[in-house]
C-alpha cells in the first residue's frame, strides 16, 4: 500500500552548481538567461543558516555528502534539499536507499548544529548555561512499510538523546532508547505544522509542543548538540520499495538556536 504524502510545493527551485552526483530531473528546461530569478534560490534564503552544516543522503557508502559554510550559503540539493518557491519553508528529503553515516543504518538530510559562523562543531553541557532550539516545521511525508521519521532531536557524543518521532498518526518525544516516552498525538496529519522546541538547564531537557510543555528528561553529558531535518527511520531492509520514490520528508519554516 502507498503511503500518503502531502505536496506541499509543485515549483522547482535551481540548485546550486556543485559536483554532488544528484539525480537528474528529466524534463525540467534550463532556466533562460532572460527569466527572473527566484526570491528564494537557496535553503539559506529561508532559514538563518550560519551557524548550521547540512548531511544529506548522498555520496559514498558511509560518507555522506556535508555542507558547511561558507558553501551552505550558496547550496541547493534537488530533491533532498531546497527552498520551497514561495520563500515558506525548506524542504529536507532522505530516501530509504540513501547513504548513511557510519554510525547509522538510516538516511537523513538533517542540520547539525555549529559555532563559530558555521566552522567548528558544537558541542555544549546540560549543566552548564541554557540551551533552547526552537524549530517551526511540518512531516509532510513517510516511508513506506515503516512510516517512523525524526524531525528534530538533540543528539550526544554517540546517540541522539531525544527526538520528536513520527510513526504513522502517531507523534512521540523520545528519552534515548525509549522511542515510546511520551506520546504528543496519535493523530497527526501529514502537512500540519508545529513549534518543537527544547530547552536544556540544570540536567533537565524540557520539551514543548506548540508552547505547551510535554515531558521533562534528565542528562548529564557535556557533548551536546541539536539537529533538525529529515532522518528517515527506515531502508530498503524494511521498506519497498528501494528507490528514491519511498522516502520521509520534513518541511522547515523557521529554526533559532539561543545559549546563554
Amino acid at each position: 500500500m502507498r503511503c500518503m504524502r502531502i505536496v506541499v510545493l509543485a515549483g522547482i527551485t535551481a540548485a546550486a552548481s556543485t559536483a554532488l552526483a544528484l539525480p537528474a530531473q528529466a524534463g525540467i528546461p534550463a532556466r533562460d538567461a532572460t527569466t527572473t530569478a527566484a526570491p528564494c534560490e537557496y535553503p539559506a534564503d529561508v532559514l538563518d543558516l550560519t551557524n548550521w552544516k547540512v548531511t544529506l543522503p548522498t555520496g559514498d557508502d558511509e560518507d555522506p555528502t556535508e555542507i558547511t559554510q561558507p558553501e551552505l550559503a550558496t547550496f541547493s540539493a534537488e530533491p533532498w534539499f531546497k527552498a520551497d518557491e514561495d520563500c515558506g519553508a525548506v524542504r529536507f528529503r532522505a530516501a530509504v536507499d540513501g547513504v548513511t553515516t557510519g554510525g547509522s543504518s538510516y538516511p537523513r538530510a538533517e542540520l547539525r548544529e555549529m559555532t563559530d559562523d558555521g566552522e567548528e562543531e558544537a558541542s555544549w553541557s546540560t549543566d552548564e548555561g541554557t540551551h533552547t532550539l526552537v524549530v517551526t516545521e511540518a512531516f509532510t511525508a513517510l516511508p513506506e512499510d515503516k512510516p517512523h521519521l525524526v524531525g528534530a532531536q538533540i543528539h550526544g557524543g554517540d546517540d541522539d538523546v531525544t527526538v520528536f518521532r513520527l510513526e504513522g498518526s502517531k507523534l512521540y518525544i523520545t528519552d534515548g532508547d525509549d522511542t515510546h516516552h511520551h506520546l504528543v498525538t496519535d493523530d497527526y496529519e501529514l502537512g500540519t505544522e508545529f513549534e518543537a522546541k527544547f530547552v536544556v538547564r540544570n540536567g533537565k531537557i524540557d520539551v514543548y509542543y506548540n508552547g505547551e510543555r510535554e515531558t521533562t528528561i534528565s542528562h548529564d553529558d557535556d557533548s551536546n548538540y541539536f539537529k533538525a531535518g529529515a532522518y528517515t527511520q527506515a531502508n530498503c531492509g524494511n521498506s519497498d520499495p528501494c528507490d528514491a520514490d519511498n522516502y520521509g520528508e520534513v518541511h522547515i519554516s523557521g529554526i533559532k538556536v539561543t545559549h546563554s
